[in-house]
């Protein structure tokens, strides 16, 4: 079953390269069509060891049978990679994850609502000071606090950075708790809360995430967008 659904995505991926078109899918010049080899069962196994927590079902058989990472969605896959006997992902922003907290379950739920209205309640406005720069210092402590809650490493248990979008923008995949197997998008940055992907109303998962990638593509490899 595991070959019959993964078998094909290096083969797939590859070709999609070798399209005229294939630099007008968003994001390929980062990844430049390019899968890492895949990990072994044992690589996997350490890994999972270290982690202290079984990766999603989905997850996993793409890293043992299609690559640890590279070509993927927006600008690729974050690889996993073994770096002085310890394994971690990497990219922008990976380090956001915290791996000693995978096992933990992701929260089902946002900041502390009431802490969160009470902080943008106290959000300086420039017309409250007659300095520029005494308002500067102000909103400047107040985007720290904000920062604090928004960014909190438990907000983010169970989960790691796979890719990111630009502009501070990524996505993550639930390792663990009741959303696992899902992907998020992270646009914090932005002064917007984590929400989780979705695709007809339903939770998008790292098949449907990856596959759907995959398909929209090729069709924009094959069909280029006309220059005007």
């Amino acid at each position: 079953m595991v070959d019959q659904q993964w078998n094909d995505i290096r083969r797939r991926v590859a070709a999609l390269g070798t399209q005229p078109g294939s630099g007008t899918v968003f994001g390929s010049p980062g990844h430049g069509w390019i899968l890492e080899d895949p990990l072994t069962d044992e690589e996997l196994a350490e890994l999972e060891a270290q982690v202290g927590v079984r990766l999603p079902g989905d997850y996993r058989d793409f890293l043992t049978c299609v690559g640890a990472g590279g070509a993927g969605p927006a600008y690729g896959l974050f690889p996993v990679h073994r770096v002085q006997g310890r394994w971690r992902w990497e990219g922008d922003g990976a380090d956001l994850a915290d791996l000693s907290m995978l096992a933990r379950p992701f929260p089902d739920h946002g900041p502390d609502l009431e802490s969160l209205d009470a902080l943008l309640a106290e959000r300086p406005e420039e017309e409250d000071f007659d300095e520029i720069e005494d308002f500067d210092d102000a909103i400047e402590a107040w985007d720290e606090r904000w920062g604090a809650l928004m960014f909190a490493p438990e907000r983010t248990a169970g989960a790691i950075v796979i890719s990111h979008l630009g502009c501070a923008q990524r996505e993550w995949l639930i390792i663990s708790g009741t959303h696992r197997g899902t992907i998020w998008s992270d646009c914090r940055a932005d002064d917007a809360d984590l929400v989780p992907l979705l695709a007809d109303g339903k939770p998008v998962t790292f098949t449907h995430w990856y596959t759907g990638w995959l398909e929209e593509a090729e069709l924009i490899a094959h069909h280029p967008p006309a220059r005007t």
